[in-house]
């Protein structure tokens, strides 16, 4: 029998290997490279378990593959608007985005996002309003409900909807659901079944043939969306559960942002539904003209649906947010619950502070994961030198991910301001062409303000050696947050 010494020597040994396989063999970020190693030697043992659960590299492979004649089809339609924009035939709607049209060639060319401008949009930060309009618009589905969300919660606003969602399907109408297995993992096998003899068709998104264990827990599928009818639209940061509708007391009210789409922009996130649904259940969504019917929408918002994850080589929305904030010439207003940048947007925001653009980060005053909050209040203390304003939001929680720029474009979407967000999760994004959404949008971070503390330069350095010593450890961390 091995001795406590001997066992020891064992593990440490394992810790050795594991750190060169982390140096040498995967292709990490250096930062969170380094991360792991500290991981590995302050936790011996554990911390070889922690890397097998989440460290693993995620496969560049194409996950979400078109098959040809689908590809084709919608190859043809993205080439007719890049031959409009290369002719100098694409008329803008709001003649104030041409300012910041670099931002939409750069998804229209290089991140083959299509761009359409017929488009409506309602913004909603009131859970009970975001969910009484979503539940109105699943009654009145003619057609099919396309239906994606992180979390599911076994409640009462989370039954509401699998309770509606079964009647819809025993009406007639095609109804699909997708949910992260992580995020959903508290919806019973009963509940499941039921769905299923309703007629509703079911899918869990990275889901594990083995109880209580999932390889791919951390690469988690953070988008947020519904299709209905192919005419109508949601995306945004509001999951299903009751706590989305303030009445969790712990947490309190719960201020986010979601917004309803009509117009073609309806067609991207069908598109990205039929991807997603169908790597979780392997079955070929046929582009039926059912699921894309002309909208016949007469709207004038411009709007492109831009998605990210692990899958792709290139962190799209990442890359929108930092050339947002590279074009910003007078203010930039980003809400967040988490903020955890890389270098990339770190650098950025404080060049935009140091050239005189007003920079405003509003994050909530209260943490749902401490680690990642502390971490978020040493990025933004580290952010005050240079100018940028910060604020603590106390009237609950707030949980929007939004950025407005000028108050001329703005994206709301799934995605954070953190790490996590750029390169681990599966998100996706509205990026808003238009000054009077994103004034309106703007108006909205405004009114925030009423309910938010600033916190200052001189507020921060007061804070505690225990708070000092919390955000030392987080940010270190950080990178694996």
């Amino acid at each position: 029998m091995l001795s406590l010494i001997e066992s020891f020597s064992i593990i440490y040994f394992i810790n050795i290997i594991m750190a060169f396989i982390i140096i040498f063999l995967e292709r990490k970020d250096p930062t969170a490279t380094l991360a792991w190693v500290l991981v590995l030697f302050v936790f011996p043992g554990f911390g070889f378990i922690f890397y097998l659960l989440l460290a693993q590299n995620f496969s560049r492979k194409k996950l979400f593959k078109m098959k040809i004649k689908d590809k084709k089809t919608f190859g043809n339609y993205l080439k007719v608007q890049q031959e409009l924009f290369n002719t100098g035939k694409l008329h803008l709607n709001d003649k104030n985005v041409e300012s910041y049209i670099d931002i939409l060639k750069m998804n229209l060319f290089a991140n083959e996002t299509s761009f359409t401008q017929n488009n409506d949009v309602e913004i909603f930060i009131d859970g009970k309003e975001k969910f009484y309009e979503l539940f109105k618009c699943i009654e009145r589905a003619q057609n099919h409900i396309h239906i994606e969300y992180y979390i599911i919660k076994n409640d009462n606003l989370g039954n509401r909807l699998l309770n509606l969602l079964a009647k819809k399907a025993e009406e007639g109408i095609e109804v699909k659901l997708l949910f992260d297995s992580i995020g959903g993992r508290s919806i019973p096998k009963s509940t499941i079944d039921r769905l299923k003899i309703s007629g509703v068709k079911v899918g869990a998104f990275f889901s594990s043939n083995i109880p209580f264990f999932n390889f791919k827990i951390n690469f988690r599928n953070h988008r947020k969306i519904v299709v209905i009818d192919g005419k109508i639209g949601f995306i945004g940061g509001f999951n299903i559960g009751d706590e989305y509708v303030g009445l969790n007391k712990e947490i309190g009210y719960w201020r986010d942002t979601h917004i309803k789409i009509t117009g073609d922009a309806v067609i991207d996130l069908q598109t990205r539904f039929f991807l997603d649904w169908g790597h979780a259940t392997n079955e070929d969504m046929l582009y039926l003209p059912r699921y894309f019917p002309d909208n016949g929408n007469n709207g004038k918002v411009g709007i492109q649906i831009v998605s990210s994850g692990p899958d792709k080589t290139d962190e799209v929305i990442k890359s929108n947010y930092v050339k947002m904030i590279n074009s910003a010439k007078k203010n930039i207003l980003i809400q967040t619950p988490y903020f955890v940048p890389d270098s990339s947007i770190f650098e950025a925001l404080k060049i935009a502070a140091m050239s005189g653009v007003d920079v405003r980060i509003m994050i909530p005053c209260k943490p749902d994961h401490p680690f990642v909050y502390w971490a978020s209040y040493w990025y933004c203390g580290d952010l005050l030198p240079y100018g940028v304003k910060v604020y603590t939001y106390e009237n609950g929680f707030l949980h929007a991910k939004t950025i407005v720029v000028d108050g001329v474009i703005s994206s709301v979407g799934t995605a954070n301001f953190d790490i996590r967000s750029f390169k681990l999760n599966f998100e996706g994004n509205a990026i808003i062409y238009d000054t009077k959404i994103s004034i309106m949008l703007a108006n909205i971070f405004m009114e925030d303000l009423n309910y938010s503390i600033e916190l200052t330069r001189e507020l921060y350095l007061e804070r505690g050696l225990f708070i000092r010593f919390k955000e030392s450890i987080s940010r270190l961390l950080a990178p694996l947050l």
